[in-house]
């Protein structure tokens, strides 16, 4: 059974959710299909994925009620003002096949565009809950400043911000400041993209616990509390990841992957203040 974490809008988010990050438009059907019938019923994508139209038809022929899955996506950077925001969601939303969607985020802050501009988009997404088509508004890629600043100007934080985070880069400052708005964090990148797998301290642990690398890293982010959705390509990866419910790591098992901390030569992906694609 997979937990569910509630959020700071009383609503409740499975912890372990499938990621679709760079999964080819023409094999998402196939591959999120396999997902969901191995079990997850969180489903993360984002318009810059193209992948949102394979997730809906997956999503359709599973036969899965709704009520009993939670879909994710995500506003690109080159849709932040405030009419682009609500047209492309009714995008989103037709690509899916649904008619309400569970979590949207604004992808990244871009803080170098639209004259340094993120609060007129996280308005446009407060707008769009406020309206009744999007349960949950949360961000993603936002640093303490930028979330600072939205809760400042708005009065209401998000209820996740998803941001990079795995052994070799924690990212405790953007993970402390999010807490500290009541906002969970969401961990992309949780297996830091293959990086950390032969690690020989992690190593120990998985042999120590009688599981593989991937599940030693995958339980440390659960028992942090965080929200993470590995992706897979293969349905027996889909099904190691997914089996994390049945052990535990000790303190001593914690502490030993909390010293991988890298500090910022951990980070794998691009720096969210200085990140200007659109």
């Amino acid at each position: 059974m997979i937990p569910t974490l509630t959020l700071n809008d009383g609503s409740r988010i499975p912890q372990l959710g499938f990621g679709t990050f760079l999964v080819p438009p023409d094999q998402t059907e196939r591959i999120v299909s396999e997902a969901l019938a191995v079990g997850y019923r969180h489903i993360d994508t984002a318009q810059a994925y193209r992948n949102e139209r394979g997730v809906g038809v997956a999503v359709t022929a599973s036969g899965i009620a709704r009520e009993d899955l939670y879909l994710t996506s995500k506003v690109w950077n080159s849709r932040h003002k405030r009419d682009d925001v609500l047209r492309s969601f009714d995008v989103t939303l037709s690509k899916l096949g649904v008619d309400r969607l569970d979590l949207f985020l604004i992808h990244w802050p871009v803080p170098m565009l639209y004259d340094g501009d993120f609060v007129t988009t996280w308005k446009a997404m407060l707008e769009l809950v406020d309206q009744g088509a999007l349960t949950s508004a949360g961000v993603s890629n936002f640093e303490p400043a930028h979330l600072d600043r939205i809760v400042a100007e708005t009065g209401r934080a998000p209820v996740v911000n998803q941001i990079e985070a795995h052994p070799y880069f924690p990212n405790a400052v953007a993970r402390a400041a999010s807490h500290g708005h009541g906002t969970v964090v969401e961990a992309w990148g949780p297996l830091g993209q293959g990086s950390i797998l032969g690690d020989p301290a992690i190593a120990v642990v998985a042999e120590e616990v009688g599981r593989t690398s991937a599940q030693a890293i995958l339980r440390w982010h659960i028992q942090r509390g965080d929200i993470i959705f590995p992706k897979s390509m293969r349905r027996d990866r889909m099904q190691e990841n997914f089996e994390i419910f049945d052990f535990q790591l000790s303190p001593e098992q914690m502490a030993a992957i909390d010293a991988l901390d890298h500090g910022p030569d951990g980070r794998v992906g691009a720096d969210p203040n200085t990140f200007a694609v659109a």
